[in-house]
């Protein structure tokens, strides 16, 4: 079998029972153990468990079926449980606190203090914290295709808009134009590479781009329509505040929809806005 990585989830095949709990089958690891009061009441030898792997307060190595925030190389927001003269301990879901030692500290925290963190193995193999973000995530990637639809975690913001990580691996960029929601530092949401860059750093949006979207906001202008009596004061030369107040999207994006819409003739458009064609 694959030897288990720390930090990550494994399928474990129980090996043998101990008054502690269950041993599982961790390859080059040896036996690890699954705590007894997380043992599922009917498992057997050589059934598979999957469980997460990392370190106990004694430096063992130990499963657990309970779910961590974050997992190694990954970033997430957590909050400071307590500070001490070797650092802060963070709550990542684990009976032991994730250990943010004080050199891995871009300003020191304070308990009760929200930060966004990095996990990584430090020299002696343990799942350590770091705000230090830029040592671990990457300015330029080749990477992606256009359009392509990545996971984001929200940055700090900067004078161009909004600094995201994408994948856990990479710096992108919401420029500030198109930001129509409030984001929160550490909030995962989905977004999709808006432009590929000569510099191969990424631009992000968080609307599918094209007319992937457009089908969906067609409907959506058409159900508007119908319940208004045919007619909306919105057309393509409308302000692009009023387009986004109203539909929440771009007037890029709405000029395609009623476009989509004008071409199957199902509307007309006006100077001020667009009708509905009676049928």
């Amino acid at each position: 079998m694959k030897t288990p990585k720390m930090g990550r989830y494994a399928h474990l095949n129980v090996v043998d029972f101990h008054p502690a709990g269950a041993l599982l089958d961790g390859g080059k690891l040896g036996n690890i153990l699954l705590p007894g009061r997380q043992v599922p009441k009917d498992i057997e030898i050589n059934d598979s468990i999957r469980v997460f792997i990392y370190r106990d307060s004694e430096d063992r190595v130990i499963a657990t079926t309970q779910r961590p925030k974050v997992q190694l190389h990954q970033v997430a927001n957590l909050k400071v449980l307590d500070v001490n003269s070797t650092g802060a301990f963070l709550d990542w879901g684990l009976s032991k606190d994730l250990f943010l030692p004080y050199s891995n500290q871009s300003n020191k925290v304070v308990a009760g203090q929200h930060i966004l963190i990095y996990v990584y193995l430090d020299n002696e193999d343990r799942l350590t914290a770091t705000t230090l973000l830029d040592r671990h995530i990457k300015d330029f990637s080749s990477d992606y295709k256009l359009g392509e639809k990545v996971r984001l975690t929200i940055a700090n913001r900067s004078e161009l808009g909004q600094k995201v990580i994408v994948d856990h691996q990479y710096w992108g960029l919401i420029h500030k134009d198109n930001i129509r929601q409030p984001l929160k530092i550490g909030q995962r949401v989905d977004g999709y590479i808006r432009q590929l860059r000569d510099d191969k750093r990424l631009d992000i949006s968080l609307e599918q781009p094209g007319y992937k979207k457009v089908g969906g906001l067609s409907d959506q202008i058409l159900e508007r329509l119908q319940s208004a009596g045919g007619y909306i004061a919105l057309a393509d030369k409308s302000p692009a505040d009023l387009i986004e107040a109203e539909f929440g999207v771009s007037k890029r994006v709405y000029k395609m929809a009623i476009g989509k819409l004008y071409k199957n003739r199902i509307i007309t458009i006006e100077s001020d806005g667009i009708r509905l064609i009676e049928r």
